[in-house]
Parts: C-alpha cells; sequence; structure tokens
C-alpha cells in the first residue's frame, strides 16, 4: 500500500466524541482533507471551523474518502456503521483504508479485518492509549493490529495524533493490546482511590494527600492528572465511567476465552460497576468519591483518625 498523504488522501471519520473530536481536528489542521459523521450532527458539523466537512450519511463518508477512521464507543457501536448495505464497507472503494481506533474485543476487530476483506478494504485496529487532554496535545499512544504494510503507510496519520505508536501483529492485537493497558488502569485507578481514602481516613489533610501522592514514582502517568484534578474536585469526563466499567466487562471475557485468572480486576469491575450504576456521567477517576464515601468521609468529616489516636 502507498504511504497515505495529506495531498494524495481524503479522510472519513465517524464518531466525534471524547476522543473522536480532537483527534480529528489535529488531522485538519495538519492538512488532512477530511469528512466527518456522527448521529449528532452538531457534532460533526463543529468541525467545519478547522476545514472539515460533512456527510449526511455513513454511505456518503465512506463512498467520499479513501481513508476511514471510526472512533465508537462499543461493539454493536462499530458493527452497526460497517456492516449492512447502507454501511461503510458496501459504500467503500476497493483498495481503501479502515483504521478502528475503537476500544471493542478481539474477535470484533477481526470480523471487521474479514468483512473489509470481502469487500476489497483494508483494516486496521488501531487502539488508543490515552484522555482527551493527551487526544488535544498529540501525545496518544497507539496499538496496531493488521497488516503490518498498512500500518505502515498509515504512519503519517499516526504521528499527527500520537507520541508513540507500536504495530502488534495480525487483526485483533491492536484491541487485545488495549485491554491489557487497561486492566492496569483501571485497576489503578482503584487502588489509588483506596489509598486516599486510607490516607485521610488515618488524618492526612486531603490535598496535600493528593498533591504529594502525585509526585511519586508509583503513580502512573496517567493517573497523575486524575490526582490534581481531584484536588479541585473535578469529575468532569476525560476518560467516562461508563467506558471504562465496559471496558472491565471486555477484559473480563477475554480472560475467561483464554483460561487467565484475574481476581484484582473482578474487584475492581464490581466497585467500578456500583458507581457506574447511579448513571452520572463522571470520569473514571470517580472511584475515589466512592472510596471516599464508603470510608464516611466527606468535606465536614469528624471520622478522620490520626496515627497513634485512641478510637
Amino acid at each position: 500500500m502507498n504511504p497515505i498523504t495529506s495531498e494524495k488522501n481524503k479522510l472519513g471519520f465517524v464518531g466525534i466524541g471524547y476522543m473522536g473530536r480532537p483527534i480529528a481536528q489535529r488531522l485538519l489542521e495538519s492538512g488532512f482533507k477530511l469528512t466527518a459523521y456522527d448521529r449528532n450532527l452538531s457534532k460533526a458539523e463543529d468541525l467545519i471551523r478547522y476545514g472539515g466537512t460533512v456527510a449526511q450519511s455513513i454511505a456518503e463518508l465512506s463512498s467520499s474518502c479513501n481513508v476511514l477512521l471510526s472512533c465508537l464507543p462499543t461493539d454493536e457501536a462499530v458493527l452497526n456503521i460497517y456492516r449492512g448495505p447502507d454501511g461503510a464497507f458496501a459504500n467503500a472503494h476497493r483498495g481503501s483504508l479502515v483504521i478502528d481506533l475503537s476500544t471493542v474485543y478481539p474477535e470484533t476487530s477481526q470480523e471487521l479485518s474479514r468483512l473489509g476483506s470481502e469487500r476489497g478494504v483494508d483494516v486496521l485496529d488501531v487502539t488508543i492509549s490515552g484522555s482527551t487532554p493527551a487526544a488535544e496535545r498529540g501525545a496518544l499512544t497507539l496499538f496496531g493490529g493488521g497488516d503490518q504494510r498498512c500500518f505502515n503507510a498509515a504512519e503519517s496519520i499516526f504521528r499527527v495524533i500520537a507520541r508513540k505508536y507500536f504495530y502488534l501483529g495480525p487483526s485483533g492485537s491492536g484491541a487485545t493490546m488495549k485491554l491489557v493497558a487497561n486492566t492496569l488502569l483501571g485497576i489503578g485507578m482503584q487502588a489509588i482511590a483506596e489509598a486516599v481514602a486510607l490516607g485521610e481516613k488515618a488524618g492526612l489533610d486531603r490535598g496535600r494527600l493528593l498533591d504529594v501522592l502525585s509526585e511519586t514514582a508509583v503513580v502512573a502517568p496517567a493517573h497523575v492528572g486524575k490526582l490534581q484534578r481531584a484536588v479541585k474536585g473535578d469529575f468532569s469526563p476525560q476518560f467516562p465511567l461508563r467506558l471504562m466499567n465496559k471496558d472491565f466487562g471486555l477484559i473480563l471475557n477475554l480472560a475467561a476465552a483464554v483460561g487467565a485468572r484475574m481476581p484484582a480486576t473482578v474487584a475492581a469491575f464490581e466497585a467500578n460497576a456500583r458507581l457506574s450504576e447511579q448513571g452520572k456521567e463522571q470520569d473514571f477517576s470517580a472511584v475515589i468519591l466512592q472510596m471516599e464515601s464508603q470510608a464516611h468521609l466527606g468535606s465536614t468529616d469528624n471520622e478522620r483518625t490520626p496515627v497513634g489516636a485512641r478510637k
């Protein structure tokens, strides 16, 4: 496959959400011609100010480009976009390329690859590590699965949106690596939430605790910003809780399929699910609030017990 360039290739983008919007914007600002589609038309229209155009349907979008990117929230949404007579594959040009950035089950990525090959379309599963601020800075990390020649041909796109990008292997490998990475992301956030509640309960000042914890070597870079926002009480979604909950489900499905025991993941999933059931649109770091609540901590809390104090 010939290298993708901003001069020769037209991009399509479906899914202008938390991650899709900043990624599409960066591609436009770097000089790529891009047409967007989203079920919420106003989200796609917001890209017009950066030089984008808007498609009214998936069929129109797919027929107007030779590289189609998608960034969607669920396996069902991905399959619905690509399958059927009005879907992307039925209306795509032979020889075009699909780059699915969605976090999905590996078998979904493999199914996309199979459906694409029937229409003469190459498919890459290129999953994303990083939240909205990283996407805005072009500092994501990408995990790629599919044909390596296609992955190499798409490097001009990856360089715009990512700080690092890795080829992992055949179709489904990028999706698998994302679930591996998000295992650490989710468990790590739960561990941090429990540690924060412990420190507060033992009498440490909340703001100072969060500040100092974010400077330690044991907190991963992906979690540092979460602690800094927690100091301000900011749990607005960068990576929504509902999507972390969905990913936990995918992780445990994969674990069951391959026979991997994951007791810590099960525990983190249960805590995440209970919070997600409340229905609030919060960042997944809101598990800090949940652990504080379970420890009976609050802004006027009287239940902190300084170390050495008699209970």
